[in-house]
């Protein structure tokens, strides 16, 4: 699980609620079904028609990922390609035949793969690279479909927020029918604002820095491939692969370190 975003949305939810109760409020007070309704169903409508199909419903999987993630481990691939390239180094690139069925990364894999049958190093970079460009812009779009929900619900809300006005016009001489229209009218603007601040546009950050990290992993897979392809030294292999990696997973490196001294 990812703490930081399970983390986070509950800290936003528990201040604002938190907040809202020491003024006096109550939860009941922002609990208004139909309000949930009109942004929601407005909100989702209007980015089914932006998006196709298929790109929607993979932004829904995605969700997951902000809080259920697998962390890439781009130290374990480094060591993978290091390993690789001691191999091709004692026994030539023709013995890493054997050890491509071990491999669980399809893109290491194929890029590998392609080394082993002779493709030539600038030929292996054109053919991975085209592949990481066009699934890069595929991955892309993905947050494309929360960062559209995050501009579309405020507007939603304010639609609400019309809609329950008018009813309270059309009800002056109704004081419940006045109070209900009001409490939706401003719940629907709050319920608007607030998905898309505390879930939509958050949401599309985090999967833009998975994507990002990912997409890091890969390219370092592919210079470590070439790198093997044109014989470089494993040591400098390992030096130049580790300008890759994130701080974060340095900063992980020296704590074991430290801990195994």
């Amino acid at each position: 699980m990812d703490i930081a975003s399970i983390g986070g949305i509950a800290l936003a939810i528990i201040g604002i609620v938190a907040g809202m109760m020491i003024e006096g409020g109550s939860i009941a007070q922002i609990t208004q079904p139909t309000a949930a309704m009109i942004v929601f169903g407005g909100t989702i409508g209007a980015v089914m028609l932006q998006f196709p199909m298929n790109i929607f419903l993979a932004a829904l999987k995605a969700i997951f990922k902000v809080f259920l993630h697998k962390s890439s481990n781009g130290e374990a691939t480094l060591a993978q390609i290091v390993g690789f390239a001691n191999k091709a180094r004692r026994s030539g690139i023709v013995s890493l035949d054997a050890d491509l069925a071990t491999i669980t990364d399809p893109f290491l894999r194929q890029a590998l793969m392609l080394a082993v049958d002779g493709t030539e190093p600038s030929e292996v970079r054109k053919i991975m690279q085209l592949e990481l460009d066009n699934k890069s812009e595929i991955e892309e779009k993905i947050p494309a479909v929360f960062e559209a929900a995050g501009g579309y619900s405020p507007t939603v809300g304010i639609i609400g927020a019309v809609l329950g006005l008018i009813q309270v016009m059309k009800n002056l001489s109704n004081i419940d029918e006045v109070g209900r229209g009001i409490a939706v009218a401003f719940v629907a603007t709050i319920y608007g604002v607030a998905m898309a601040n505390l879930i939509c546009l958050p949401a599309a950050g985090k999967l833009k820095f998975r994507h990002r990290e990912e997409q890091m992993i890969k390219e370092m897979a592919l210079e470590g491939v070439i790198s093997i392809l044109e014989g470089m030294n494993p040591r400098m292999i390992e030096t130049k692969l580790r300008t890759y990696l994130f701080e974060s997973e340095h900063a992980d490196s020296a704590k074991t370190s430290e801990v195994k001294v």
